[in-house]
């Protein structure tokens, strides 16, 4: 997994709500705030609590193998 850059808690902040929305793709938040998608993953894991973090994924995982284009 890559570093993560130097990030505001503001940007931080707007990572997490656009990844917990089902209506925006990884690729989205990488050309907006240049993070790959395994650092999204690492900014979540590191400010959910585990089980957040757990369900989170699952969900992610579940309408990725529904619909091609998802996150």
């Amino acid at each position: 997994m890559s570093t993560l850059p130097a990030l505001m808690p503001s940007q931080i902040s707007e990572i997490i709500e656009m990844a917990l929305s089902d209506h925006v793709a990884f690729g989205t938040i990488s050309a907006q705030h240049g993070v790959t998608p395994d650092q999204i993953k690492a900014i979540m894991r590191s400010n959910l609590k585990p089980g957040s973090y757990k369900a989170w994924r699952k969900r992610v995982r579940d309408f990725g193998d529904r619909r091609e284009h998802y996150k």
